[in-house]
């Protein structure tokens, strides 16, 4: 019998206060972020795979979406804080990244992002106002991307 997959965090809940590298090894807090503005958070499953960095070059092609919206942006994978830095440097990628490598896919899990049959983050956004709490998440089925749109419905949650 196959498991079911956890739901995802819904709109309304707090945000689990997490602490993680990013792909220069400095340690990012949710609580600090937020407290600047609000936040969007992208979980994904690997760097360097075709759908991840297709999802990940449209939001850095679209990315004065995100700061029209006064929106920090941070992607967040099970992949070490070295492949993301490699990665964000080889796709010029103008947001932080963050390695939930250790212990491994602990971030994802607290979200409800985690997938246990394969051992990486799923395809998962949540969006932050600065009080912590989720304003709006949403994720695709495996092997499907997210779209634009999705982030837009997602930004308006803010009033942006």
């Amino acid at each position: 019998m196959e498991a079911r997959p956890r739901m995802i965090l819904d709109a309304g809940t707090r945000a689990p206060e997490f602490e993680l590298v990013n792909q220069f090894g400095q340690t990012v807090r949710l609580s600090a972020l937020r407290a600047e503005r609000p936040v969007t958070l992208v979980f994904f499953p690997l760097a360097f795979s075709g759908i991840c960095q297709g999802e990940l070059c449209e939001l850095r092609d679209n990315f004065a979406m995100f700061e029209t919206a006064g929106m920090q942006l941070v992607g967040i994978s099970v992949d070490s804080k070295h492949t993301l830095r490699a990665w964000s440097e080889a796709q010029s990628y103008d947001f932080a990244l963050l390695a939930d490598f250790w212990p491994h896919g602990a971030v994802a899990s607290a979200f409800g992002a985690f997938d246990e049959q394969t051992g990486v983050a799923r395809r998962a956004t949540f969006v932050i106002d600065t009080d912590g709490v989720i304003r709006a998440s949403f994720a695709t089925p495996r092997g499907q991307a997210r779209s634009l749109e999705q982030y837009r419905e997602a930004l308006a949650s803010l009033g942006a």
